[in-house]
């Protein structure tokens, strides 16, 4: 047999690009490149990741983001509600009227930031904190749509445990089952 004309592969156990970390393609504003830690951690669970939804009242997800396991969710705040920030488009809101969220939310830095943006806030005041008398109980209860929406997807098996290494990986992951989501619920509207 004639030797192979094909160029030989790299040696065993050398990546094409070491230094290179993966990047989640897609505009340049909703690009994800891959943490250190591979937003990985250890919480009181083990070891795992966070997800952060953030959804209209229709239960549509608008942003995703993956942080390590024992990172608190107020930190990830500003960074999933930038990735669902809208376009500037003339009269239409950039920023979503009001956020609601539960108590782990409940800092002056996070209602600081909310104000800057002219976002209303639904968030309920912790034990240690003054009563906010301005405190929109109706509007509080219709935030049980983003448990229900987390509910959904964790029904994936892939979703509700991690299986990649990579967090882009993961995130892509959840995109892949929003988008099928969103087509599965477009077609039925088609149908009819």
């Amino acid at each position: 047999m004639p030797p192979s004309s094909a160029l030989a592969g790299l040696p065993p156990g050398r990546k094409k690009n070491p230094d290179q970390l993966p990047v989640l393609g897609g505009p340049e504003s909703l690009q994800v490149q891959e943490p250190q830690d591979h937003a990985l951690g250890r919480s009181r669970g083990g070891f795992g990741t966070k997800i952060h939804l953030v959804c209209d009242g229709h239960g549509i997800v608008l942003a995703v983001w993956a942080t390590p396991g024992q990172q608190h969710e107020s930190q990830a705040l500003a960074v999933v509600l930038l990735r669902a920030r809208r376009p500037r488009r003339a009269g239409q809101r950039r920023w979503p009227l009001r956020v609601a969220a539960d108590k782990g939310y409940s800092y002056p830095g996070i209602r600081r930031w909310l104000r800057q943006r002219h976002i209303g806030r639904v968030i309920p005041t912790r034990k240690d904190q003054p009563r906010d008398e301005t405190f929109d109980r109706v509007a509080y209860r219709r935030r049980s749509r983003i448990e229900q929406v987390v509910g959904w997807y964790k029904e994936c098996r892939a979703l509700g445990t991690r299986y990649e290494k990579l967090a882009v990986n993961y995130v892509a992951l959840w995109m892949v089952a929003i988008i099928e989501n969103l087509l599965r619920k477009h077609l039925k509207w088609l149908k009819t």
